[in-house]
């Protein structure tokens, strides 16, 4: 945690990826951030990976350091006392996060009668307002139709739209923050998660190639569209994955591998120049066939030897449990994690920010609250509603706390 944003009050009512995502960025940053969900947990409270015992790993991971209000949304009262807490007095409030569906009163309009400077974040699956999820958004995108070798459509199982457009929305917030900060003035802030997949797709330049060139990229596995990269199998049963961005890198691998006279054989015989990107991606085959047979005589270890400190620019395949087990960047000798105790789920590593402010020192990574846990605090803090007041709420179904009730 760090206290970067400890003067802002950001109201979210989300699911899934993208919102929580952004949400828990601005958390992590110092924000107080209150994600209201329905009584008894929203559509991704459950969502997999679960415990054994059927909690979310999923919902503790995308929520950490975030307060939580379980509010009866359904319910005119409930979403009076959540238009409140959004439009509440107060320089640090009046934002709101959301890729849902507005509620009735929860929609722009009314919530800017009630507080004129008020930022809302609107996240939408397409411009215009029809659903989408990053599964569909990414069918469209060209590249399941590039990934592996061509036969079949691969949609990769990394939600990429999501976290991409949830790093947006943060960006947006901070952007609509320090405009209301110099104007005084709020706005609504909406994107489309196709409009996030199709700026990427532009900004990496395959529309570009499409309009320009007449061409798209093709399905080519695992290798480096445009330069040297392709995946080794190690005579251990392992792969590797080894590129040449660079000159640099390109001469290394000759070096460690002490392949270099060989592979300098390939120019001339194929009449490429090697140190260009472009023509070693012409002589990949070449390239990688001297390659494969070095990889495929030795061990992980062996090549990890062979590279070690050498400039070469590789690295190796691994599962989730090889990477949590054996990987020392996973693990508490890297300050992105720590282990810390989540409540309904028990002790395990949790990443922080990934980002390092020489301004303000790394704080503890806070863990997901329960369903439900500060509905009491934020009540009497944001409304200063009384104690016999909170009771009633709870007594009428309006709110609930962390044992439900």
């Amino acid at each position: 945690m760090s206290g970067l944003l400890q003067d802002l009050r950001i109201v979210e009512i989300s699911a899934f990826v993208a919102a929580p995502l952004g949400g828990m960025t601005m958390a992590q940053m110092g924000a107080e951030v209150i994600r209201i969900d329905p009584i008894g947990g929203g559509i991704d409270y459950a969502r997999w990976p679960v415990t054994r015992e059927g909690a979310s790993l999923y919902w503790a991971g995308l929520n950490k350091a975030k307060r939580s209000l379980a509010l009866a949304l359904d319910k005119a009262e409930g979403r009076d006392i959540a238009r409140a807490i959004i439009t509440a007095p107060g320089a640090d409030g009046g934002i709101l996060l959301t890729n849902l569906p507005p509620a009735r009163g929860l929609d722009f309009a009314t919530l800017k009668a009630a507080r004129n400077d008020l930022i809302m974040l609107r996240l939408t699956g397409n411009r215009d307002g029809s659903a989408a999820v990053d599964y569909t958004v990414n069918a469209a995108s060209g590249f399941p139709l590039v990934t592996g070798h061509g036969e079949m459509p691969v949609n990769h199982v990394l939600p990429a739209w999501d976290i991409a457009a949830g790093l947006y929305l943060a960006t947006g917030l901070l952007a609509a923050e320090r405009h209301r900060s110099r104007t005084g003035q709020g706005q609504e802030v909406v994107a489309a998660l196709s409009d996030v997949m199709l700026a990427t797709v532009g900004n990496l330049g395959y529309i570009g190639d499409v309009q320009i060139n007449g061409s798209a990229r093709p399905a080519i596995g695992n290798d480096l569209y445009g330069s040297f990269g392709r995946d080794f199998a190690t005579a251990d049963g392992r792969r590797v994955m080894i590129i040449a961005l660079t000159r640099r890198q390109w001469r290394a691998i000759g070096e460690a591998t002490g392949l270099g006279e060989r592979l300098a054989m390939i120019g001339p015989m194929m009449d490429v120049d090697l140190e260009t990107e472009a023509r070693r991606y012409e002589a990949r085959d070449a390239i990688a066939a001297l390659l494969a047979r070095w990889s495929a005589s030795r061990t992980l270890d062996e090549i990890g030897q062979a590279f070690a400190r050498t400039g070469v620019l590789w690295g190796h395949f691994q599962d989730f449990k090889q990477l949590v087990q054996g990987d020392p960047r996973c693990s508490e000798a890297n300050p992105l994690f720590a282990a810390v105790d989540q409540p309904g789920i028990g002790r395990y590593l949790m990443p922080g920010l990934p980002l390092n402010f020489s301004a303000e020192p790394r704080e503890a990574t806070r863990p997901a609250p329960r369903l439900g846990e500060h509905t009491d605090i934020v009540l009497a803090q944001v409304l200063g509603l009384s104690s016999a007041e909170i009771g009633r709420l709870h007594d009428d179904r309006i709110v609930a706390g962390p044992d439900g009730r």
